[in-house]
């Protein structure tokens, strides 16, 4: 071969080689970015509804915590369709939302004195999509700092209860869901972990708008449970007070009877004595005329304590119906 054909030659060869290396380098720059790019080509193509945006910006999402969100292109729903997404697992277990197959599924609650659930939902969701994600490394360090936050949470019945349950409906999800419940509900944390919180939401507003709502569960409960203890003390005082007014009864009533048969048989010596006894009878019978009106007034009482009882525990069926998504109505044609 002449040198100057060999030379063509060459660089057809080093363009082959150089493009084969370009393909090779981008094919495993899509391998190693593949989830990245994914979330980027869906965050991209995802347009929110207006209710979206306004849970995003009243969950007070930063620019990272956003993308993660809207890459898992959310979807606010009020209807029957959120249970065929969102699988309840028990159905004693309201879901408020869910992560599945890469979509943030939230239940539309419209109840006005669950202001911020949806929000906190949404940080709670979207924490789950920032966990998938991360490094086995940097899922290591964050279940050592969850680790540690989970101790001193050991004691708190609710919690304990939470985490058996998702032990048995998600097993091997521990720290997935303790990632989201710590940073969405424990207010004082390691410094490591708000720092990491802080990359995607403001723990600050997200902690008020959950403290909002669950003071709502808190004060029906706390006072239906005062109720039931005050209904039971003030129950117990009037069957006792009942008793006392029926033996106090039968007895005046067997001393009148006796009073009359003596005075009948003349048996009182001078009239002073006849008065003496006789107004010791009247003012044992007014006696128990007051105790009568005090155990009317009692029975008053415990009858607004029971309406009173009966309309918290209306409401309180009313606000946990309002997060039951088996109650939602069907969706629309």
């Amino acid at each position: 071969m002449s040198p100057q054909n060999s030379q063509p030659t060459k660089r057809r060869r080093l363009g082959g080689l150089l493009l084969s290396i370009i393909a090779l380098s981008a094919s495993l720059f899509v391998w190693l970015h593949f989830q990245y790019l994914l979330d980027w080509v869906n965050y991209q193509t995802y347009t929110p509804s207006a209710s979206i945006s306004s849970i995003t910006a009243g969950a007070d999402l930063t620019d990272e915590g956003k993308f993660a969100f809207y890459a898992a292109q959310p979807v606010l729903d009020g209807t029957q369709t959120f249970d065929t997404r969102c699988d309840r697992k028990e159905q004693n277990t309201a879901i408020l939302g869910c992560y599945v197959n890469n979509r943030i599924y939230i239940y539309d609650i419209t109840d006005d004195r669950l202001e911020g659930i949806k929000e906190v939902t949404a940080v709670h969701e979207m924490l789950h999509v920032v966990y998938q994600r991360l490094s086995d490394e940097e899922k290591e360090a964050l279940h050592r700092l969850l680790e540690k936050e989970a101790v001193k949470l050991e004691n708190d019945k609710d919690f304990a209860e939470r985490m058996d349950f998702y032990a048995r409906t998600e097993p091997g999800e521990r720290y997935n869901e303790l990632h989201s419940i710590i940073g969405t509900e424990v207010a004082a944390i390691d410094s490591e972990l708000e720092e990491h919180y802080s990359r995607y939401f403001d723990r600050s507003t997200v902690l008020s708008l959950y403290k909002g709502y669950k003071q709502e569960f808190r004060r029906l409960e706390e006072r239906a449970a005062q109720l039931v203890v005050t209904i039971e003390a003030l129950a117990s005082q009037i069957n006792q007070a009942k008793a006392n007014y029926v033996s106090s009864t039968n007895q005046l009533d067997r001393d009148i009877q006796d009073f009359n048969r003596r005075a009948e048989s003349g048996a009182f010596d001078s009239p002073s004595t006849f008065n003496t006894e006789r107004q010791a009878l009247l003012a044992r019978a007014d006696k128990l005329k007051d105790e009568r009106t005090e155990i009317n007034a009692m029975v008053n009482r415990y009858n607004g304590l029971i309406r009173e009882h009966n309309n918290i525990i209306t409401e309180s069926n009313e606000l946990y119906e309002s997060i039951d998504s088996s109650l939602a109505p069907a969706p629309s044609v």
